[in-house]
């Protein structure tokens, strides 16, 4: 086929599809526990504090990604649990909207299993991120029993991630590790720190600053004991100095 018809039949194909409004509203189910809602609430506020000096990425959960301007309540319909957008602008949306968004998908997508939607996610999930999304960084996790895998597109093609010595698994697209914490997802940076809320990096700001008293303290109680010594030392002498008839200056 020439590029002409080629051109051609594409613009005959778009102008008979009718495109909906792309303010849609999200229409997603209610989660599974308050530890998936905890979870996901958490990630969204990890990566936004993480990136929060930048304006290029849009970061959200539980919110239906709209591929098909068919917009039937089908399949078609993809809210994953977390999602990731590189290159995206960074603002306020009642769903992801592909044909409004120039055409993109996630950059990152982790679902949360569980015993209804476990199947669902490393099945038909997978395959629609890794064939028609093209989502480079694809990851599961189960909140209660800790299950953590995750994949990498390679020629189109899902590639299991092999964890480091951590078990933590890298994502090329965020540029950190996921891992888990104290039963959470979280995000470790390459050189394993891990990526705290601003609560936590006051809370460990505090206690590096209580930490930091406690030692001057200490130093401040060895220096008075030193000069008790030396009082007690000086008083001896010259109570010595006095015996023997001589008055200390």
């Amino acid at each position: 086929m020439s590029q002409s018809l080629a051109s051609k039949s594409q613009a005959d194909v778009t102008d008979s599809i009718i495109f909906p409004p792309g303010d849609i509203y999200s229409d997603e189910p209610p989660l599974e526990s308050d530890l998936h809602r905890e979870q996901i609430d958490l990630l969204i506020r990890l990566i936004k504090w993480w990136w929060r000096d930048h304006e290029d990425f849009y970061a959200t959960g539980n919110l239906t990604i709209y591929f098909s301007p068919n917009q039937k309540k089908s399949e078609e319909f993809r809210g994953p649990d977390f999602f990731v957008v590189l290159d995206a602008e960074k603002k306020d949306r009642k769903s992801w909207v592909v044909w409004q968004e120039d055409g993109k998908y996630p950059n990152v997508i982790i679902e949360l299993l569980s015993d209804s939607t476990a199947s669902v996610d490393k099945g038909l999930k997978k395959q629609i991120y890794q064939n028609t999304f093209r989502t480079p960084d694809y990851f599961w996790f189960d909140p209660v029993s800790w299950e953590l895998q995750g994949f990498h597109l390679v020629d189109g093609q899902y590639q299991e991630l092999i964890p480091s010595a951590d078990g933590w698994l890298w994502s090329q697209q965020l540029e950190l590790y996921l891992g888990v914490e104290s039963g959470k997802l979280r995000f470790f940076t390459s050189d394993g720190q891990m990526v705290m809320l601003p609560e936590e990096e006051s809370n460990q700001q505090l206690q590096q600053t209580n930490q930091q008293l406690q030692q001057t303290n200490q130093q401040l109680q060895q220096a008075n004991q030193q000069l008790e010594q030396e009082r007690q030392r000086a008083e001896i002498l010259a109570q010595k100095l006095r015996a023997a008839g001589i008055e200390p200056e």
